[in-house]
């Protein structure tokens, strides 16, 4: 049963014919991890406290720096110097207090993420770095973890979910890491792009909690905020992914560990 208070927040949902009480009580049941508390992070974390996701994970290593404060809303100035879990669990808890909140203040690496994934019904893949995001992605094709992607440059950035056994991952989208690849620091990124990718991570998430609608799996949503340009493009599995295809070559995230490394000088600086 919602308690009173409960009954009160969530009225606006009640009403749609997706969630209604019996959806909503599946949201409040729900476990949900925010891999990043930066730019994606923060409309996605705010959204899924609104929502009344019930436990909400938060992973980062980083603390708030005032460069963060332009796209990084989910932060505020006071809170310069704080660990960004930190913060982020402050305004969650703010938005809505009938919930529970955990850190995991730490960088990623593969002896740890598969833990730290392990209690969540539902992954967001809110980080910046490649290296990063193939360590996700292949931790949660390994465990059988659903999760969003998304990624942002400039004015615009792309999306897609990955379901197991039902959606392509992230290797067969891209393949090989691009280990070179432009950062948001070299390239620059609108605070509203991140907006814009971070809130639609939400939306899968909530959609897959209460199974309704059509998620973006075998998909690629892409958006260019200088054209107002919002595309889905399908996508195919790719047989001979090294993750997910028919003979897997990565059966551990030991067997591609240089995938997921960064040089120890660029592990300071969030470009989110």
């Amino acid at each position: 049963m919602l308690n009173e208070e409960q009954a009160k927040r969530y009225v606006r949902h009640f009403v749609l014919k997706e969630i209604g009480v019996q959806g909503q009580k599946k949201l409040l049941n729900a476990k949900v991890l925010v891999i990043g508390a930066g730019g994606l992070g923060s409309p996605a974390v705010m959204y899924l406290a609104a929502a009344g996701v019930g436990t909400l994970g938060i992973a980062d290593y980083d603390s708030v720096d005032v460069s963060n404060l332009q796209r990084q809303i989910i932060h505020t100035t006071d809170r310069v110097g704080m660990k960004k879990t930190l913060s982020a669990r402050q305004a969650a808890l703010a938005i809505n207090p009938d919930m529970t909140v955990h850190v995991h203040d730490t960088w990623l690496t593969p002896e740890n993420i598969m833990d730290i994934i392990g209690d969540y019904d539902f992954i967001l893949d809110c980080t910046d770095r490649f290296e990063t995001k193939f360590l996700i992605n292949d931790a949660c094709v390994l465990a059988g973890k659903p999760y969003s992607h998304a990624g942002v440059l400039g004015w615009g950035g792309q999306a897609m979910t990955y379901v197991p056994k039902k959606a392509p991952c992230l290797r067969c989208l891209l393949g090989e890491v691009p280990h070179h690849a432009q950062t948001c620091r070299e390239a620059g990124v609108l605070g509203a792009a991140v907006g814009v990718l971070g809130s639609i991570q939400a939306m899968e998430a909530v959609k897959y909690l209460l199974g309704q609608g059509e998620l973006l799996c075998g998909k690629v949503l892409t958006f260019d905020g200088l054209s107002m340009n919002m595309r889905v493009h399908n996508m195919t599995a790719d047989p001979q992914c090294a993750v997910c295809g028919k003979d897997p070559v990565i059966r551990n995230l030991y067997d591609s560990r240089e995938d997921y490394e960064i040089e120890p000088c660029e592990k300071k600086g969030d470009d989110r």
